[in-house]
C-alpha cells in the first residue's frame, strides 16, 4: 500500500514535468520577454524615427568625369540621344551611331565646367569599306592651385593640377538597312600633381529602325572595364612601425595602401522619332531610360526642331528624371548648319542648369569633310 502511495507522488511528479506543461510555461515566458524588449526598444526607435537611413550609391565609383556629357546638341536635349547621335559624340554616348556617318567628320567641344574646370572634347570619325572607324580624347582639367600644408597654409611656392583623360577608339558598321552595332576601348587616366591612376574601359552598343513610322530604338554599355587605385608620390609617408620601442627605426619608408573603385558603369535605353516632318521643318522627340551603378535609376527626356531645311534646329530637354535629389534639370541649345563647297559646318550652343552650382554652357563645333 505504502509502494503504491509512493508511485503516486511519483507519478504526480512526473505529471508536473510533462513536456506540454514545459512548453507552455516556455511559451509564456518568451511572450512577457517579448513584450518587455518591445515596450523598450520602441520608445528608442522613436527618436530616431526622422533620421534617413536611404543608402546612396552616389560617390562610389572611379573617373566620374566619364559621366559629363559631351557635344552641345546632346547637352540641350537632355541626354536622351541614346538612339539619336549620328555624329562624332557617337563614340561616347553609342557607338553604334557612327555608322551612319558618310564622310570624314571632325568635332570639337569645350566646356566650362563646374567651380572653374574646363571640359574638352575632340573627336575624328573616318569611314571606310570595312565599317566607320573612330578616335577621340575627353579631358577635363583644374586651374593651378596653392600647395598648402599644416605649417605653411598661405603656400609653399609651388603649385598643383588636377586632370581626367579618356582616349576613345571606336568602330561602328551597319548589318542591314535597319540595324547597326558598334563598340569602343579606351584608356583612362586621372592625375593629381605627382599621383595617378590608370583604367581601361570598353563601350558597346546597337541601333535599329523599327517599320513603325520610322521610330529609332537604342541600346548601350559604357564604362565597362577595370578598377583604378590611386598610386605616386603623394602617398609616400616617413612612419615609425613600433612608436613604443626604442633604438629602432623611426623613419621607415611607406606607401598608404588606397581602395581601387569600378568604372562608372552605365546602361542606357533609347527611344525617338519624328513627331512631324516635311521638307522644310522636323520635330523629334526622345527619351533614355539609364541604370548606372554609381546612382539610381533616372530618365532624360528631350527634343529638337529643325527649321528651314535643317538650316536651324532649337532644342530643349530635361535630364535626371525620377531621380531623387538630382544636380541636373533643364537643357536648352540652338544650332546652325550650312554647306559651303564640299565642307559642312555645324555650330552648337547648350545652356545645362545645375542644382548647387552655376549653369553650365557648352558650344561645339562639327566639320564634315
Amino acid at each position: 500500500m505504502s509502494n503504491q502511495n509512493r508511485g503516486s507522488r511519483h507519478g504526480g511528479a512526473r505529471r508536473s514535468d510533462d513536456p506540454v506543461r514545459r512548453r507552455r510555461r516556455f511559451s509564456s515566458a518568451a511572450g512577457v520577454l517579448a513584450l518587455l524588449v518591445v515596450l523598450a526598444v520602441d520608445p528608442a526607435m522613436a527618436q530616431f524615427s526622422d533620421v534617413s537611413r536611404t543608402v546612396s550609391r552616389r560617390g562610389t565609383t572611379a573617373a566620374e568625369f566619364l559621366t559629363i556629357p559631351v557635344g552641345a546638341r546632346q547637352t540641350a536635349m537632355g541626354g536622351a540621344v541614346t538612339a539619336v547621335v549620328d555624329d562624332g559624340t557617337s563614340i561616347y554616348w553609342n557607338p553604334a551611331g557612327l555608322a551612319s556617318l558618310e564622310t570624314t567628320s571632325l568635332t570639337a567641344e569645350h566646356a566650362d565646367w563646374l567651380a572653374g574646370i574646363s571640359f574638352n572634347y575632340f573627336s575624328v570619325v573616318m569611314p571606310t569599306d570595312m565599317g566607320v572607324f573612330g578616335f577621340a580624347v575627353s579631358g577635363m582639367r583644374t586651374e593651378e592651385m596653392d600647395v598648402t600644408t599644416v605649417e605653411m597654409q598661405n603656400g609653399t611656392g609651388e603649385t598643383f593640377t588636377a586632370s581626367s583623360y579618356a582616349y576613345h577608339l571606336s568602330y561602328g558598321r551597319s548589318l542591314t538597312d535597319r540595324f547597326s552595332f558598334g563598340g569602343s576601348a579606351k584608356v583612362i587616366s586621372e592625375k593629381i600633381w605627382n599621383s595617378g591612376a590608370t583604367g581601361v574601359g570598353f563601350d558597346v552598343g546597337t541601333m535599329f529602325v523599327t517599320p513603325f513610322s520610322g521610330v529609332r530604338l537604342g541600346a548601350a554599355i559604357t564604362n565597362f572595364g577595370s578598377k583604378m587605385r590611386m598610386g605616386g608620390d603623394e602617398l609616400l609617408i616617413v612612419v615609425d612601425i613600433d612608436p613604443n620601442a626604442r633604438g629602432n627605426n623611426e623613419s621607415n619608408r611607406a606607401y598608404l595602401k588606397t581602395d581601387s573603385f569600378d568604372l562608372p558603369l552605365i546602361m542606357r535605353i533609347g527611344l525617338s522619332g519624328e513627331v512631324f516632318q516635311s521638307n522644310d521643318s522636323r520635330l523629334t522627340v526622345a527619351v533614355d531610360a539609364l541604370n548606372p551603378n554609381n546612382s539610381e535609376q533616372f530618365v532624360n527626356v528631350g527634343a529638337e526642331v529643325a527649321l528651314l531645311g535643317e538650316l536651324v534646329q532649337i532644342r530643349g530637354g530635361y535630364s535626371e528624371l525620377l531621380l531623387t535629389n538630382a544636380l541636373r534639370s533643364f537643357t536648352l541649345g540652338a544650332g546652325l548648319r550650312y554647306g559651303f563647297g564640299n565642307l559642312n559646318f555645324g555650330f552648337d550652343y547648350a545652356y545645362e542648369e545645375q542644382e548647387f552650382f552655376s549653369g553650365v554652357n557648352r558650344f561645339s563645333l562639327a566639320i564634315n569633310l
